[in-house]
């Protein structure tokens, strides 16, 4: 059985009374930020849907430029499906036609190369301890300050060529100087998630474990996902979600043995490395018997959500894998859950959020991170136009495709200045460089929070950190 009878062809089937239900009402267009920009009905939800028809009837080969183009050039943003009247599962049947266009033909090398970067704890490791070393050295920031004088600056991650934002995004995850000088004292408590996520300035202390409130953790335990960026790149973000959650009543306890949660083997086709990781982390997480599975990166939160759908075809693990799906959260969720019952101090500061489309589009989470960021007091939130539509980064799109990538995240940037914010806020890691790259190459201070980062300094300026024992 081929490829596409096996995988694509199925899926179409499945969805096939969705497909017919599609009177072709164009909702989703103005919903897809590829078509906004190109034109093409090619580019577009419905026309991407029509090849994998066509590719499914074999009206067109399933290695044709058509097919690798247009499929290629899809954010996989998936702000089509609350779009589409007819409920259409374009997110799956996307991944499943990268997968048959993979089984056609060899993927470009940054494609391949960065999901097995990622899902290899002993590859991964080194690269990202290598990413901070060249991080801490200013170099990436060097040259982003450089690209920023230049003709090009004015164009942010558009011009610049995949190279010198892969650096700019590097510099953009270092920890924002200037929006807080102060940061909590590490002490004990609970880890990371068992991530083995590493120690940031302004993250957690020697140990790379970070501090919990003084708050009494009566409520449901929750389990971290720690992540590959987000742990390498990010350690300091993911020292604050466990500390608020702690703050909050949660019991954040460790999950030995997660790891990468597959979102960028998915999106690029390896559907067989997406489904491995899920396994792993399915048992990970069922280990520590943990009543909730929190997460701080969108991305990662989607893809989990979906693991009983990914796993489908798995006897032994497919309802122990959407029995875990169904409890993940996002860190958001919880805390907006939880009133958020601790109260920090206030931050007299003016930001603006972004919508990671993988939590609003791919989960459904809209109102909990603006309710939560409007619950810290002195914080002013204004509003974002488009801040339903992706950004570019979209995984490795932006650097797999700096041209278009760079034009819809110049659009992102050209609309967070336009707020007048002094910081914008977001919850993923890939939107957090790809936004902060972007404001760096435009010659812009404002730094790019994440929503954690926020309620964590506004609970260690309201003394929620105090008292423990170092």
């Amino acid at each position: 059985m081929s490829a596409v009878d096996d995988t694509l062809g199925n899926a179409v089937r499945e969805q096939e009374r969705r497909l017919l239900n599609c009177v072709h009402c164009g909702f989703c267009l103005p919903a897809c930020p590829t078509y906004r920009r190109l034109g093409d009905e090619a580019d577009s939800p419905r026309g991407r849907l029509y090849l994998m028809q066509a590719v499914v009837e074999g009206r067109l080969a399933p290695g044709s430029d058509a097919f690798r183009v247009h499929i290629g050039r899809c954010l996989g943003c998936r702000a089509c499906e609350p779009a589409c009247p007819a409920g259409v599962e374009y997110g799956r049947l996307l991944e499943l036609a990268r997968q048959v266009d993979r089984d056609a033909r060899t993927p470009p090398l940054l494609s391949r190369l960065l999901p097995r970067v990622f899902g290899t704890d002993w590859i991964a490791r080194p690269v990202l301890f290598a990413g901070r070393l060249l991080r801490a050295s200013g170099i990436p920031a060097l040259v982003t300050r450089m690209l920023a004088r230049s003709p090009e600056g004015g164009r942010p991650a558009r011009t610049v060529g995949a190279a010198g934002l892969a650096l700019a995004m590097l510099a953009a995850s270092a920890p924002p100087r200037e929006w807080s000088r102060r940061r909590p004292p590490a002490t004990s408590g609970q880890g990371d998630g068992g991530g083995g996520a590493s120690t940031e300035r302004g993250g957690a202390g020697e140990s790379g474990r970070p501090a919990l409130a003084a708050t009494a953790r009566t409520g449901p335990s929750v389990g971290l996902l720690a992540g590959c960026v987000q742990a390498g790149l990010f350690s300091r973000v993911n020292a604050a979600t466990a500390r608020v959650l702690g703050a909050n009543g949660y019991r954040v306890v460790p999950v030995p043995n997660q790891g990468c949660c597959g979102a960028l083997h998915a999106h690029g086709g390896d559907l067989e490395a997406a489904r491995a990781l899920a396994r792993r982390n399915v048992k990970a997480f069922e280990a520590a018997g943990v009543d909730l599975l929190a997460t701080n990166a969108s991305g990662c939160g989607a893809a989990m959500a979906e693991y009983g759908t990914l796993l489908d075809r798995d006897a032994a693990l497919r309802e122990r894998a959407r029995d875990l799906a169904g409890r993940v959260r996002d860190v958001s969720q919880l805390l907006a859950d939880r009133g958020p019952a601790a109260r920090g101090a206030a931050i007299r500061l003016r930001v603006t959020y972004d919508a990671p489309c993988h939590l609003l589009h791919a989960q459904g989470v809209a109102d909990p991170p603006v309710r939560v960021l409007r619950s810290v007091p002195g914080l002013e939130v204004v509003p974002l136009d488009g801040a339903d539509e992706c950004c570019g980064g979209a995984g490795v799109y932006s650097l797999a495709n700096p041209e278009l990538g760079g034009r819809i995240g110049s659009d992102k940037v050209r609309r967070v200045l336009e707020t007048g914010a002094e910081a914008l806020v977001t919850g993923n890691p890939g939107c957090m460089m790809q936004i902060g790259a972007g404001l760096a190459l435009a010659g812009s201070g404002v730094p790019v929070l994440h929503l954690a980062e926020v309620v964590d300094e506004s609970y260690r300026r309201g003394g929620l950190y105090e008292g423990r024992t170092r």
